[in-house]
């Protein structure tokens, strides 16, 4: 449907005399044979020219020349063609001019983003060498990358997030622009640094991505609690691996290509307590004791300076706080594993516990037995309806408080166990141990 609009809103420009043509990335996908996401448009009408031709416009960006029109349900950015004045902030132009295709595709930030289409002609016009860029699977900044990055900041890492997701190389004097100006990126929003981040993160090609990041010197910009990951060094017998940097990219090797960002998150950030906790004994073992809660603490300071939204934060902070815990699979009781399988987040702590033993160890005793519950655990809710709620509690005289919560859970847990299988026998096993309320003891 984004194609039928965008190409309509070019049918009704050209009509009245305007030239109008596709332009950046939608082309670009075009080439590569991939189905853009959406359509944007480039023109030679003014701002005020396209809102009075289209019924349905927003002016997101009119400073700029940018109008939204509204098309068959579909939101279509319509742009005049622009050059811009200076930039100052590091992110806009102060000014723009009005100009032709060829300058704005000039002003644009890299050669495959700088084509237009005609879909009416069924013609490329390229200015400024996309198309061979293409052919050679290159990333280059359109005319001085220095320019180009001291223009706009964003760049830098949006750079890097073609070079990932398009599998591209990046040009060798666009490369040097970008590691020159890594420090740079703080003119950026947390906001943008997260939107391209979380694009590098959830493609396919993570982990060179990340070997780009980490290369340019993005990584310690961005992610700074990652570094202190190199050189510390862990217990051979555990991670012949290497260090902790070395154990995390290996788990990102080890995810599925369409792996959620909350796991790819959580593998990422699952062990940055282990500096600030690791100590040696007296025999020289390697010890990281209360390394997760750590780990948590630093993981909510980053997704909230990132401005992550809660659900993200939600998915990420349980795996990262909960991620020990495995090791104790053969040692907890049916309860605490059917407790620890029915938390939300119980798959994708499985999954980081399966890729941290790979990365590691490589033993998978406790994740093949929490499979095999899986399956035996499979006939029944995990959770199911209590049999003894509150009310019962009250309507025997109870108040809530600290021993109320305990009771009903120390029920639960027979329930879970299957030692208790009935309200009557809830009922009764409460009469049989006689407990009864901390305020009728002190009423006697």
């Amino acid at each position: 449907m984004s194609e039928s609009a965008a190409r309509t809103i070019v049918e009704q420009l050209r009509s009245r005399g305007f030239e109008a043509l596709y332009a950046g990335g939608c082309v670009r996908d075009r080439i590569l044979g991939i189905v853009p996401h959406d359509y944007d448009i480039a023109t030679s009408a003014r701002p005020e020219q396209v809102e009075s031709l289209f019924p349905r416009t927003i002016p997101v960006g009119a400073q700029f020349g940018v109008i939204l029109v509204i098309e068959q349900g579909s939101e279509i950015q319509v742009a005049t063609f622009r050059g811009d004045g200076a930039y100052r902030d590091g992110r806009h132009p102060e000014s723009i001019r009005f100009t032709d295709a060829e300058g704005d595709a000039r002003r644009r930030d890299f050669t495959i983003n700088g084509l237009f289409y005609d879909p009416l002609k069924n013609e490329i016009l390229d200015y400024v060498g996309g198309r061979e860029d293409l052919r050679r699977s290159l990333v280059r900044a359109i005319g001085d990358p220095q320019e180009r990055f001291s223009e706009d900041k964003l760049r830098i890492l949006r750079a890097l997030r073609f070079a990932t997701t398009l599998a591209f190389q990046i040009d060798g004097e666009t490369w040097s622009a970008v590691c020159k100006h890594t420090p740079e990126i703080h003119a950026v929003s947390a906001e943008r640094i997260r939107e391209e981040l979380v694009k590098i993160l959830i493609s396919p090609a993570r982990v060179r991505g990340f070997d780009l990041l980490d290369e340019s010197g993005l990584l310690r910009e961005i992610l700074p609690e990652m570094e202190a990951l190199k050189g510390c060094e862990q217990p051979l017998e555990f991670h012949p691996e290497g260090d902790v940097f070395v154990h995390t990219r290996l788990m990102l090797t080890m995810l599925a290509p369409n792996a959620p960002l909350g796991l790819i998150l959580a593998v990422l950030f699952h062990d940055l307590g282990k500096p600030a906790t690791r100590t040696v004994d007296e025999t020289g073992r390697i010890r990281f004791n209360g390394h997760e809660g750590v780990s948590e603490s630093i993981s909510l300071k980053i997704l909230q300076r990132l401005r992550f939204p809660n659900e993200v934060i939600e998915a990420v902070l349980p795996a990262v706080r909960l991620h020990m815990s495995f090791k104790d699979v053969p040692k907890m009781r049916v309860s605490t594993l059917k407790r620890m399988m029915a938390r939300p987040t119980f798959e994708e702590e499985l999954e980081l516990h399966r890729v941290d033993c790979l990365a590691s160890h490589g033993m998978l005793d406790n994740h093949a037995t929490l499979v095999a519950k899986r399956v035996e655990f499979a006939g029944a809710p995990l959770i199911p309806s209590p049999f003894i709620s509150g009310h019962d509690l009250i309507a025997r005289g109870w108040k809530p408080g600290p021993r109320f919560a305990e009771t009903l859970r120390a029920i639960q847990t027979r329930q879970l166990e299957g030692t208790l299988t009935s309200r009557e026998e809830a009922l009764a096993w409460l009469s049989e141990h006689q407990i009864i309320p901390f305020d009728h003891l002190n009423k006697e």
